[in-house]
């Protein structure tokens, strides 16, 4: 079902995600050009209010389906490192803060997504079952072949992952200077969203440092396993955006 971000409020104080607010009526220049010249010279009148607009079908469409990926994404990701974290951690050690670091950053971007696909009516992706089965799989797989083939996974999982987030980040500014070249009213939510992934892009792509630095480019046959990897998670991402 296509969510209606624009109309449902978080909560009964806060303000909705998307502002689908009523276009106010633009004043009339003339006549304030007029009355302007019986006023004081110090006297300036107010600008005239912004215009408010709603979010267009094919908006709302891409929201949906970019939250239901961002969500499918990040479970994938906690699972993948929490298959990863027993065998490399009886092996080395020294990974278990890392590991623990990187996995509790993920829950806390799949709560986030997880909360606005339930507020807001956004089914999650009818292959949820499969990428659980899946990314478990991968984790627990490329951790017995050892701590560089685990990183090489996170590396090429986190790169995909960063371009994706910043595909979205520009779509969403370009939303924004577009409403606000048009003198529209840009909602508060809206520019909020853009933090938020901003923010969880950078994660992500913190994760990617930690991966290289931890020798994942040292893996056997790592130009294989890059491309591999990286492959079925574009492969996972448009069949969710889909389905």
């Amino acid at each position: 079902m296509a969510s209606r971000l624009a109309i449902r409020r978080l909560s009964p104080s806060s303000p909705p995600l998307f502002e689908f607010l009523v276009p106010a009526f633009s004043q009339n220049l003339k006549s304030s050009r007029l009355a302007s010249t019986t006023t004081s010279p110090h006297t300036s009148s107010p600008p005239p209010p912004k215009t408010t607009k709603p979010l267009s079908k094919e908006q709302h469409a891409f929201l949906d389906s970019a939250l239901r990926v961002n969500q499918a994404g990040e479970l994938a990701a906690t699972l993948i490192y929490a298959a990863q974290t027993p065998p490399l951690t009886r092996t080395h050690p020294h990974l278990r803060p890392l590991l623990q670091h990187m996995h509790a950053q993920e829950a806390t971007h799949l709560r986030t997504f997880n909360d606005l696909l339930a507020r807001h009516r956004i089914r999650p992706t009818a292959m949820y079952p499969v990428w659980k089965i899946a990314a478990s799989a991968l984790g627990w797989g490329t951790a017995m072949l050892g701590r560089e083939a685990a990183m090489a996974c996170t590396e090429a999982v986190e790169t995909e992952i960063g371009d994706h987030y910043n595909n979205q980040v520009r779509e969403l500014i370009a939303w924004v200077r577009g409403m606000e070249e048009r003198g529209e009213e840009v909602g508060g939510e809206l520019r909020g969203l853009v933090g938020a992934l901003k923010r969880i892009r950078d994660e992500e792509l913190e994760h990617l440092d930690e991966a290289v630095g931890e020798d994942a480019r040292e893996a056997k046959g790592w130009p294989v396993l890059n491309t591999v990897i990286r492959g079925g998670c574009r492969g996972a991402i448009w069949i969710s955006e889909r389905v």
